[in-house]
């Protein structure tokens, strides 16, 4: 096997037949674990288990809910390159009124993991999606402007587990900034029951930046109590 030598020699040294390999073992099991690297590409084949996650979201346009599998593929096991990566999705539910546009998305969706590389516009792709008819908001008061968008929306949460995004999540001067204005609005307003249980303020509207059902009148503007994005800086 031939290789070509990228740098610079600064020493060598003749090995004997009956001498072991020493000090370029090391160096040389790096160098074949390097080789032998596998990457997420659209030829690689199917194992014939994978590691996988379902996620239900219910949602006021159904009675019946929807289940989301991801599985996923794990990638040079056992070693410092291991990886998890999505593989294929599945989307199942009792409602077969939409049963057409999801077979096609989940093909589409499952073709784009067997690519490899970068996946995570598929989060911004489907939660860009909007429903004509008008979105929704899910437990806790975040909009979905679709049904779609929320598929998005679990894709995210798998993609965040498996580590592919990171949580940018609050630093610590605004965790301190909505802690104090949040603070602030609970000790003005007279439903203390409403304060202590954690949930927003019943006529908060909605956050353009988080989409939460969170921003509340302080100070003179609209302050968000979830990202604390205010109009007044």
């Amino acid at each position: 096997m031939t290789r070509k030598i990228e740098q610079k020699i600064v020493g060598y040294e003749v090995l004997k037949e009956d001498e072991p390999e020493a000090a370029g073992s090391d160096v040389a099991t790096e160098v074949k674990e390097e080789d032998n690297i596998v990457q997420l590409h659209e030829k690689l084949q199917r194992p014939e288990m994978l590691l996988g996650s379902t996620y239900k979201v219910k949602t006021p346009l159904s009675e019946h809910a929807l289940y989301i599998t991801i599985n996923d593929v794990v990638l040079n096991p056992g070693t410092r390159h291991e990886l998890r990566r999505p593989f294929e999705i599945f989307i199942n539910s009792k409602n077969m009124d939409h049963f057409q546009w999801i077979v096609a998305l989940t093909r589409i969706i499952s073709a784009v993991f067997r690519k490899g590389g970068d996946v995570t516009f598929l989060v911004e792709e489907l939660r860009s999606v909007f429903d004509p008819r008008g979105g929704y908001f899910k437990k806790g008061g975040r909009y979905m402007p679709s049904l779609v968008a929320e598929i998005g929306d679990a894709i995210e949460c798998h993609l965040r587990m498996i580590g592919m995004l990171k949580d940018d999540g609050l630093d610590e001067h605004q965790k301190k900034l909505v802690a104090e204005k949040r603070a602030q609005y609970e000790s003005a307003i007279e439903n203390k029951a409403a304060a202590e249980s954690g949930d927003f303020p019943e006529g908060a509207q909605l956050c353009k930046k988080c989409n939460t059902r969170a921003a509340v009148q302080m100070d003179g503007c609209m302050t968000c109590l979830n990202c604390g994005e205010s109009k007044c800086g």
